[in-house]
């Protein structure tokens, strides 16, 4: 069965607990080596996130656990990348 190995989220959260918490308990999950959090917006009442978490095998659904326990939604999954080895996006002439 391949593992997830990059997920790339945006997440709605209160301002607390701070990202520095919330990356803190993604990180000490199992299958997790590292977690990056940007603040993209910020409201009154809460943080529009997005996270990016690597690992050699990151169980999402661990992940949406630790983030609802933080009182967290996930609006989207931007990104996923699983198999035996990270693959980078690269840019088409499509793209542009």
């Amino acid at each position: 069965m391949s593992a997830i190995k990059r997920l790339i989220l945006d997440v709605l959260k209160p301002h607390v607990p701070t990202v520095i918490e919330l990356a803190k308990r993604l990180g000490d999950l199992e299958g997790i080596s590292g977690v990056n959090i940007s603040l993209k917006e910020v409201d009154k009442d809460t943080d529009n996130v997005k996270i990016t978490i690597e690992g050699e095998n990151i169980d999402y659904e661990e992940v949406e656990k630790v983030i609802e326990e933080c009182g967290a939604v996930i609006h989207s999954i931007d990104g996923v990348v699983a198999g035996m080895r990270l693959v980078e996006e690269i840019t088409t002439p499509q793209d542009r």
